[in-house]
């Protein structure tokens, strides 16, 4: 049966979802999950919660979507042992930490891999298979054809959102807020800065990064024939109103198979951005997908017929079956759920009919009276013998003893067995002044001076390689070569980026940089070896240290972390920070500069978005792709303070080159050997000193 997940912010929102035919919800408890701005529940009403969907046959999924330092691993480490005592049926998690906590303290739970981990193509898939996962939720990116592929492939449950808010980034790639004002989305804090107004070259009331709502709601029988486990829906900041009745439609449609004008106007109410968009799903990005929040009149009659759903009755009902025996040594009620949990209870003796005996229509009778309860009577068995009498106070007080004893046992679960965490190891760094890499976006970046300067390893997009095979060469003969896959890759296009792989390594390079968990298998494949890239967002030791087992030869960090944790993390591989460039803020479907002319024109010519206080972020293109990058307009820069990031342990800084002309790049290669004042106007020192929320 295809699983209806629906979101939980606060208690009750909860009810709204079990109480409108919601299979599981998900939940935030403290502070380590991407919805910060939910009521969540704090680890007393976590159980409560879990209680409350256990007796209704409901699962409870947790999550622990965001990204944690190292000073915070106790806090999570407690949290998933409360929560396991608790009895929550799974975790969802995104940082590799995490997952690895996890894996020490409750293996037996199952773990869900978030829609933060930016898993997009079965090889992600796959990997995550490996680790022990026993579930991945997809980008919201992939069409139908690659949702079916993936689940048709996969040893794991295939999750998917099916209704709700679209970010315009990839999940677990959009640093866009962090970058703003500090607010991480990899940390639950992400302010939206997406829906707010841009224009291109100049601000204007325009919304090129904000997407209508999801609505798959027509496609449920696709996906269930595909052989997806979980239909998502989004919504933990949402009020509860919105909760039941988005909840309610897409129970309606699961169990009829149809969908009614009713129902969309009843999710058109609920919440849209100027409609909803199937965009990704059937494969038809562009203009039609956008739209905004629009303010509107408080429905004021859904409210109500929204709340008396969940707030005065039981609408989720377990069925029950009931076996009564009443003869004249005495009565015994016994209940069996479905899942074959028994109880029973001894009743009085019956007395001799004096007016109107005994029948088993009677009896029939009195035990369907389970209103105001979480049950239905689905069946009832009687067993009477003739000429005999029971008080229907008797008979109640027997359906009323089996039913707390039955509410009893479901609430309860054997508490699994918990671990302590593991020590983390911590691998020291390096002693020695970090050496220099170089990552370039265009062949023309590649200038004499930087050949010259020959940095320790040169990052070049591996297109631009294919591309330009004796240039390639050339290369090779003066400098150490890294191939930079894009950080995107769909497994249609898994084939061709194979294809570059195998050619590149015929021209002598043997490393490639990879940015997503689904690009590893596929390198490793085609025997190249691979440094991790930012994009796999490593924040704490445990994350670190697992790229050890991946046998990453190096990997980038985080750049949403502080200097004294860069300084602190274990060095489990030789690990490297961005020094200078336009921080990568986006990494986008749909081409941003289609929203600006209507048609794919990125090859042409790049553009920049401007905000309303006139800042800029350029666009350029993900690899040889129409993805879009979007850019942090002020440059990342610490040149002038090299010292201090030579203290960090590291192996490398690298420089970062993307709409820089040649000129440009010699300039800032002059300032890294003879640094300048820095620019406070042009220039940023990122999140290594302020960190984020």
């Amino acid at each position: 049966m295809l699983e209806l997940l629906a979101p939980a912010g606060s208690m009750e929102a909860l009810r709204a979802a079990v109480q409108n035919g919601a299979n599981a919800v998900y939940l935030g408890c403290g502070t380590f999950n991407a919805r910060q701005g939910a009521k969540n529940f704090t680890p007393q009403t976590l159980v409560e919660a879990v209680k409350y969907c256990h007796v209704r046959g409901v699962a409870v999924h947790l999550t622990l979507n965001t990204l944690v330092s190292d000073r915070e691993i106790p806090e999570v480490a407690e949290l998933i042992r409360h929560a396991a005592v608790s009895g929550v049926d799974a975790f969802i998690v995104q940082d590799l930490g995490v997952i690895q906590l996890c894996r020490q303290m409750a293996p037996q739970l199952p773990l869900h891999g978030s829609t933060q981990m930016t898993v997009h193509s079965l090889p992600g898939v796959l990997l995550c298979a490996a680790w022990g996962l026993h579930r991945v939720v997809l980008s919201r990116e992939l069409s139908r054809e690659e949702i079916r592929y993936i689940c048709q492939n996969s040893p794991i449950e295939i999750e998917v959102f099916a209704h709700g808010a679209l970010c315009m980034s990839y999940s677990g790639q959009c640093y866009l807020s962090a970058a703003i004002g500090g607010r991480s989305g990899n940390r639950g804090r992400c302010a939206q800065p997406c829906r707010q107004s841009y224009g291109y070259g100049r601000w204007e009331h325009r919304y090129p990064l904000s997407l209508k709502d999801n609505c798959l709601v027509p496609y449920l029988q696709d996906l269930e024939n595909m052989g997806v486990a979980s239909l998502k829906l989004e919504g933990r900041m949402k009020r509860p109103e919105y909760v039941a009745t988005v909840t309610r439609v897409y129970r309606q449609a699961l169990d009829s198979g149809n969908v009614t004008r009713p129902m969309l106007v009843s999710l058109h109410t609920a919440f849209n951005r100027q409609g909803f968009t199937d965009g990704y799903y059937t494969g038809q990005t562009g203009k039609a997908m956008f739209g905004i929040r629009e303010d509107k009149t408080e429905d004021t009659a859904w409210l109500k017929e929204a709340r008396l759903t969940y707030e005065s009755t039981e609408n989720s009902l377990v069925p029950l079956r009931f076996a009564i025996s009443v003869t004249a040594g005495g009565s015994l009620l016994t209940v069996t759920d479905p899942e074959g949990r028994v109880c029973s209870a001894q009743g009085p003796v019956p007395e001799p009919a004096r007016t109107q005996e005994l029948t088993p229509q009677m009896l029939s009778d009195r035990l369907n009276k389970t209103g105001g309860t979480p049950y239905l009577c689905a069946e009832v068995t009687a067993d009477v013998e003739g000429g005999l009498m029971l008080s229907a106070a008797a008979i109640n007080a027997m359906r009323r003893d089996v039913l707390n004893q039955l509410t009893a046992l479901r609430a309860r679960r054997e508490p699994p067995r918990v671990s302590r965490p593991q020590r983390i190891t911590h691998f020291a760094g390096n002693r020695h002044h970090p050496e220099l890499t170089v990552q370039v976006t265009t062949r023309e970046q590649v200038t004499g001076r930087l050949l010259k300067l020959a940095p320790a390893v040169l990052y070049v997009p591996i297109h631009l390689l294919t591309e330009n095979p004796e240039w390639t060469m050339e290369l090779c003969r003066r400098v150490r070569i890294c191939a930079v896959l894009p950080r995107i890759v769909h497994d249609g296009e898994l084939p061709r980026l194979r294809q570059a792989m195998f050619a590149v390594r015929s021209l002598g390079i043997r490393e490639v940089l990879a940015g997503n968990l689904g690009l590893l298998i596929p390198a490793r494949e085609c025997g190249m070896s691979i440094r991790g890239d930012f994009g796999l967002n490593l924040y704490n030791s445990l994350a670190v240290n697992i790229t050890r087992e991946l046998e990453l030869i190096s990997t980038a960090l985080s750049f949403e972390m502080t200097l004294p944790q860069i300084r602190d993390v274990s060095k489990a591989v030789p690990c490297e920070i961005l020094s200078y460039g336009r921080l990568p803020l986006m990494v986008t479907e749909n081409c941003l500069t289609q929203g600006k002319t209507g048609e794919c024109t990125c090859h042409l010519s790049p553009v920049k978005l401007i905000d309303k206080t006139g800042a800029e972020f350029p666009v350029i293109k993900d690899g040889s792709t129409c993805r879009s990058i979007l850019l942090n307009g002020k440059k990342l820069n610490w040149l002038d303070r090299q010292d201090d990031l030579a203290r960090l342990g590291l192996w490398a800084t690298r420089l970062y080159f993307t709409t820089e002309n040649p000129k440009e790049v010699d300039q800032v290669l002059a300032a890294q050997q003879s640094p300048t004042a820095f620019d406070p106007g042009a220039c940023t020192r990122g999140l290594y000193l302020r960190g984020i929320d």
